[in-house]
């Protein structure tokens, strides 16, 4: 009896060990998972293996993986896996926009429950170039419009640092499964704050790319007249930057591209950013109210940005949001339309109201009343503004504002009663009202998890770079990751 017991202590004692050994995996970055697979200490079958159960442990809460890929993960990971910067590291995909064949795309709607892509995005392709090891597609709100995830097709994802708060959208599936470990790194696109949203409600490091960095074909050249671009939400500022080295650049056909960077994003990584000049305001331009914590969050990085060297200067840019807002929502609405009317000749089905969550259905219905002149009047005006920032923003490096007006807010605000389907919408506007600039003009961004406040939940900061600089962002990122380290974090639902 007493060998017995011994035994299954040293058992029990392996089994603890061999948890906290894929608790410590689990949060490695991607960088640091595919060194392991190159030094031969750990084979990808493994990472993958370790990440799918994970995913099993935490998304019964998390709800922030809608189509696993499972199987087809692990027969990808026992193959031939090609020989790219991250061989062998588990992701995770969206469900918006990038398409992997033969797996359900659903946008985030029940219009779309049972589509099936026959063919790869490019970005797709160039993700498993990389050696990516796709394990399964992230939940999103509907069409991605809303800056939370709650669709109704597939329930909310919820925040792993409070699970009655929004993990922010559109891209809160990848950011949750990112803060709690699922992953080191999940695709993500960025229409209006996308990216660096969810970045900043689960703390979580996010950078939207210059308009056009990363490709969005082979369906599409350019996306709501190039508001919308792909990328990442990662654990490491160095994951970032690699993963853009391998996805970005020209694909044939492209109507545009970004300017090419003068060598890879990873070698900005750890480079002197040298004495930025950067003007930071906690001033939502319109009137809007901004929380003190989201304050208070800009004053610490502008405080830290001072301790490190970098001149900065209290200042907005000025912005005209009363000609901005109506500019920007015809061409938000007109996109809905677009989608909607896009989406249903990919289905192959006619639309059905019904089959639509009742804010995305009054969009797309605004969306057709707005005739092509007045789309194009609004892509001229919006261009207007764009010119004027651009000079504005000369006399700085970068421009630091919060990422959000709110820290995380309970899910369920953003939901419209039925007798006000864009109720969502409009208060939606004052939770990201710094957010949307970014797409309008083009510029590269990043919100960098520095500060939690009271109530333990992330308060990101946004930094924004001149268009096509995203080496100023990683330098400065690199630089901020080592003076303030995030990586240690861990929410209370990843223990």
């Amino acid at each position: 009896m007493g060998a017995a017991l011994a035994r299954g202590s040293r058992q029990r004692e392996e089994g603890v060990a061999a948890m906290a050994g894929a608790e410590e995996l689990a949060f490695l970055d991607a960088t640091a998972q595919a060194e392991l697979v190159r030094k031969g200490e750990v084979k990808p079958v493994e990472l993958v293996e370790a990440a799918i159960k994970r995913v099993e442990a935490l998304n019964p809460r998390l709800n922030a993986v809608v189509t696993p890929m499972f199987d087809q993960a692990m027969a990808e990971a026992s193959g031939d896996i090609p020989d790219g910067p991250f061989k062998g590291v588990p992701f995770l995909l969206k469900d918006l926009i990038a398409a992997r064949k033969g797996v359900r795309m659903t946008f985030g709607s029940a219009f779309l429950r049972d589509y099936v892509p026959d063919y790869d995005s490019e970005l797709v392709v160039r993700l498993r170039k990389a050696g990516l090891i796709i394990i399964g597609k992230t939940n999103c709100p509907e069409f991605g419009i809303l800056p939370t995830t709650e669709p109704h097709l597939f329930g909310p994802t919820r925040n792993p640092w409070h699970e009655g708060r929004t993990p922010g959208g559109s891209s809160g599936g990848s950011a949750a499964a990112v803060a709690v470990g699922m992953v080191p790194m999940g695709h993500a696109n960025d229409g209006g704050g996308s990216i660096r949203i969810p970045a900043s409600c689960c703390g979580v490091f996010g950078l939207k790319p210059t308009r056009a960095r990363n490709p969005l074909g082979p369906v599409y050249g350019d996306i709501v007249s190039g508001l919308i671009v792909e990328h990442a939400v990662t654990r490491s500022v160095r994951d970032s930057a690699a993963l853009l080295d391998a996805t970005s650049g020209p694909d044939l056909g492209d109507p545009y591209w970004a300017p090419p960077p003068p060598r890879p994003f990873i070698e900005e990584v750890g480079a002197d950013p040298g004495r930025l000049r950067i003007a930071f305001t906690a001033d939502a331009r319109g009137g809007g109210e901004v929380h003190p914590d989201c304050v208070k969050a800009v004053e610490e990085a502008a405080a830290l940005c001072a301790e490190l060297g970098h001149e900065v200067e209290e200042r907005a840019l000025e912005v005209d949001v009363e000609a901005l807002t109506p500019m920007f929502m015809n061409l938000w609405a007109s996109a809905q339309a677009w989608t909607a009317d896009g989406l249903a000749m990919m289905a192959g089905k006619p639309l059905a109201p019904e089959e639509f969550e009742p804010l995305t259905w009054a969009l797309v219905e605004m969306g057709r009343g707005i005739s092509a002149s007045a789309y194009l009047t609004a892509v001229t005006g919006l261009q207007g503004i764009t010119r004027g920032l651009a000079k504005q923003a000369e006399a700085y490096d970068l421009w630091l504002t919060p990422t959000l007006a709110e820290p995380p807010v309970p899910l369920g605000t953003f939901e419209s009663p039925p007798d006000n389907p864009l109720y969502g919408i409009v208060r939606a506007a004052g939770f990201v009202p710094f957010t949307p600039i970014c797409n309008v003009t083009g510029q590269p961004a990043m919100s960098v998890p520095l500060y939690w406040n009271e109530d333990g939940l992330p308060v990101g900061v946004q930094f924004v770079a001149k268009f096509g600089d995203e080496a100023t962002l990683f330098r400065l990122a690199a630089q901020l990751e080592e003076a303030r380290p995030w990586a240690g974090r861990r929410p209370p639902m990843a223990a």
